[in-house]
C-alpha cells in the first residue's frame, strides 16, 4: 500500500495560543474562492484548532471583514 504522509496542524507546530478573527490574511488561506471554510481533512488541521478556526471566521464575515460569498461581476 502507498501511504502518504500525514499533514501536521500548522497551529499546533506554531504553538498558536489562539486564532484572531480580525487576520484576515491567516483566515483567507482556510476558505476556498466560493467562500466556504475548508474542512480539516483537506487543510490539515487538528480538531481543536478547525473549531476555533471556523468560530473566527464567522466573526469575521459578521464583522464584515471577510465575505460570506464571492463577489459576481454582471
Amino acid at each position: 500500500m502507498d501511504r502518504t504522509k500525514r499533514k501536521t496542524c500548522r497551529f499546533c507546530e506554531a504553538r498558536v495560543k489562539r486564532i484572531d478573527y480580525r487576520d484576515d490574511r491567516t483566515l483567507r488561506r482556510f476558505m476556498n474562492e466560493r467562500g466556504k471554510i475548508i474542512p480539516a481533512r483537506v487543510s490539515g488541521v487538528c480538531s481543536k484548532h478547525q473549531r476555533w478556526l471556523s468560530r473566527a471566521i464567522r466573526r469575521g464575515r459578521i464583522m464584515a471583514l471577510l465575505p460570506f460569498k464571492p463577489r459576481t461581476f454582471s
